[in-house]
């Protein structure tokens, strides 16, 4: 717990391996997937956080973490966790399990937004430059295309940190027919903030479908299974499994600092419309004054039906950058803000 309040915003973290997970038959294997529960254990007692719920499928692993969520696919894995957890702490024990089932680290990514209380992170996140310090000192050399850059924006509070790094060279990265989007809501309709607070002192799975039903969170997708979980005395975190794909939503409802977030990935083969009108509809369930959005990988297309989508929510694109890093590709930031809180 931060000394001011709960910090919302997540650290993101995702490592891409490579090396041979099939078998003499070409049938693909399980790959990080074959990592034990106790091996993740270690790995988040590094980050302190835990695992609270867990649900599988035949393409990946996804965990409902204390802070936030952990997934799992047999060369991926994406870990994000808010609060003052320790993130980059995974890399050195993830890099070595992973070495230990014939893995080679690839491609390194780590993303943020503007923590609403820096003072209270401890080491390596007191700062970005910190954190890049940290990351360059973890990862292997050969990870030599680096780049470190804080994309801004027209609101001195929203700016998205980036550093990838990968093995290589930026015209022999491989082609990626998914993206992904983060988006990051503040200022959460204080109605709309109060289903997120546990009744009769219920917690857990249970607490957790309710607040899912209550607030219209499994109309998002409504394709996808849901793994959810309720904390007391109040927040929430869900995972959403569809195919090989994933969403995650986090909530702190508290007032003055309430946050959301909302994570999904998406096709380049998709529809642009669809993926607009999913944001739409995760951006409705939470109607917040200010919103954030990361796209990585992503068509000018999406960007530019993803704001018109948030238009009849009220919410007016502020500011728009976009910038390419090694691994990740095109990166783009857009900022909006509501025109009047209803």
């Amino acid at each position: 717990m931060a000394v001011s309040g709960f910090e919302g915003f997540e650290k993101r973290l995702e490592l891409h391996f490579f090396g041979d997970i099939d078998d003499d038959d070409g049938n693909n294997m399980l790959g990080l997937r074959l990592l034990d529960f106790e091996s993740l254990e270690q790995v988040l007692l590094a980050v302190q956080c835990t695992v609270v719920s867990a649900v599988g499928n035949p393409f990946f692993d996804a965990y409902v973490l204390s802070e936030s969520s952990l997934f799992v696919y047999p060369t991926k894995i994406t870990i994000k966790t808010c609060g003052t957890t320790q993130l980059l702490k995974s890399i050195p024990p993830l890099i070595h399990f992973a070495n230990n089932l014939g893995l080679t680290l690839q491609t390194c990514s780590y993303t943020r937004g503007n923590f609403i209380f820096p003072k209270s992170q401890p080491f390596p996140h007191t700062s970005f430059q910190e954190e890049v310090i940290y990351i360059e000192h973890n990862i292997p050399n050969n990870l030599c295309y680096r780049k470190a850059s804080v994309m801004p924006s027209k609101l001195p509070a929203h700016s998205w940190h980036v550093f990838t790094a990968t093995l290589l060279p930026p015209l022999k990265s491989p082609h990626h027919a998914t993206f992904t989007v983060e988006v990051c809501m503040t200022e959460l309709d204080r109605l709309i903030a109060r289903k997120f607070f546990s009744r009769d002192s219920k917690t857990g799975d249970l607490a957790g479908r309710d607040m899912t039903e209550l607030a219209g969170i499994d109309t998002i997708n409504a394709g996808a299974f849901i793994c959810d979980f309720a904390f007391d005395p109040c927040g929430y975190s869900m995972n959403g499994i569809d195919g090989d794909r994933y969403s995650t939503i986090h909530v702190t409802p508290e007032d003055g600092f309430s946050y959301a977030s909302f994570e999904c990935v998406g096709s380049v083969y998709d529809d642009p419309d669809d993926i607009a009108e999913t944001l739409k509809k995760a951006v409705r369930v939470f109607m917040p004054a200010t919103v954030s959005i990361s796209t990585t990988r992503c068509s000018r297309e999406v960007w530019t039906k993803v704001a018109r989508a948030l238009q009849p929510l009220g919410l007016k694109c502020r500011s728009f950058v976009m910038d390419e890093f090694p691994a990740a590709g095109t990166i783009s930031y857009q900022t909006f803000t509501a025109a009047r809180r209803k």
